[in-house]
This record gives structure tokens, sequence and C-alpha cells, in this order.
């Protein structure tokens, strides 16, 4: 682990010089730079990522290649086939280290994805509050009451005069007298209808005559059944 670390160490320091000869200070005494933007250290952790994973395919390849020679050689090179399984564990540690540095740097990535997303959306969520202020700026609430005023007082008049227009001309007649009239009239012609006795002309009586049953019966003469007939016509006018 401290092989690791000192190698990482000289190559940034390393790197650092190569490309900031000059980053130690500058004419005014301060540094030139303050840190790489978010995006480039994503970059470079993305680049870090790419790196140990093509190093774990080459550990994991050695770890089979270091398995197979330690079973070819098994009982007949016993020596052969300890240092395979040594080497087999070199490797498999450092894969294992491999795996723990990987997830400390996706967390490590992850989390300034996270930051620089924060960012990003208060630099917009300051932008729209802004905009908001700058559009409130030129509002007065005062003149908002009176236009609201306004838009009450014209819906009034307008109602007026949807009113004005609907209400019907000439003379108001009051509709329950109307029923109660009607109601009166219905009456009095089913009265009329119950009284009245229907007139039956003379001219629609049956002429058939009754088979008599006495013999030294007479049928009625002429001039009787056109005296009844007038009767019922002036019972009929009567009505």
């Amino acid at each position: 682990m401290s092989k690791i670390y000192k190698l990482f160490k000289g190559s940034s320091s390393s790197s650092s010089s190569s490309h900031y000869p000059s980053s130690s200070k500058s004419k005014h005494g301060h540094r030139s730079r303050t840190g790489p933007s978010p995006q480039e250290a994503i970059h470079k952790l993305r680049e870090t990522e790419e790196m140990l994973a093509k190093k774990q395919d080459f550990l994991e390849n050695k770890i089979e290649q270091e398995m197979m020679i330690a079973k070819k050689n098994g009982l007949k090179n016993k020596r052969a086939a300890l240092q395979a399984l040594k080497r087999k564990k070199r490797f498999e540690q450092q894969l294992t280290q491999i795996d723990g540095t990987l997830s400390t740097i996706e967390f490590q990535r992850e989390a300034l994805e996270n930051a620089n997303t924060n960012t990003e959306v208060l630099k917009t969520m300051g932008y729209a509050a802004k905009a908001i202020k700058g559009v409130h700026q030129n509002m007065d609430l005062d003149k908002i009451d009176s236009l609201m005023q306004d838009i009450t007082e014209s819906q009034e008049v307008a109602q007026e005069i949807c009113d004005a227009i609907s209400r019907p001309f000439g003379d108001a007649f009051d509709e329950d007298e109307l029923l109660a009239e009607l109601a009166e009239l219905e009456l009095e012609d089913s009265m009329t209808n119950m009284g009245r006795v229907p007139s039956v002309p003379a001219s629609k009586l049956p002429t058939s005559k009754l088979p008599s049953t006495r013999p030294s019966q007479r049928t009625p003469s002429k001039k009787r059944v056109e005296d009844d007939d007038d009767m019922q016509m002036l019972a009929a006018w009567a009505v």
C-alpha cells in the first residue's frame, strides 16, 4: 500500500510540476489557479475508473493462467505449482485492492456529480428568482386593485345589460292567475258535458219492428211518431 501511495504521489507531483512549472506563485505572490472545475474532476475520475477496470480484467486473466499452471504441474512439479499458487494469491490481493479503490472512486464521482447538479439547479433557481423579482418590480399593487375593481364593475354592467335584453316586452301577467282561470274553464267545460243529453235523429232510429206478442195490439200511427220526434227535438233545445 505504501509503494502504491508513493507511486501516485510521485506521478502527481511530477505531472503538476511538468504541467504547471510556474503555478507555485505568480507575479503578485498568488496561485494562478484555484483548482479544477467539477467537469474536469468528473472526467478524470471516469478515466481512472476505466483504467482500473482494465487492470481488473488483466488480473483476472492472470489468476486463471496461474491456476491452470498449478493444476498442470500438480504432483509432477510441486515447486512450480506452489510458485503459481503464490502468484495467484498476490494477484487476488491486488484485485481486492482495486475493487475497494473502484468503490471509493465511484462514490467520489457520484458525490461530485450530485454536487454539480445541485449547483446548476441552484443557479437556475437564482436566475428564475431574479426574473420573478424583475417582473414584480414593474407591478403596482394599487394599479392591480384598481384594475380588478374595473373588471368587477364591467361584469356587473354586462349582467345588467343581459337582464335588460332578456326581459319580455308588454304587460306582465301573473302566471298563477292565468293557470287558475284555465282550471275554471276546464271545470265549466266538464260540467257542461256531463249535463248535456245527446239527441238522436229519427232517421237514425232502427226501422225493424219487434214481433208482437199480442195479435190484437196495433202499431202506432205515423202522426204519433212525428209528435214524438218533435218532443225529443224540443227537449234537446231546452238543454
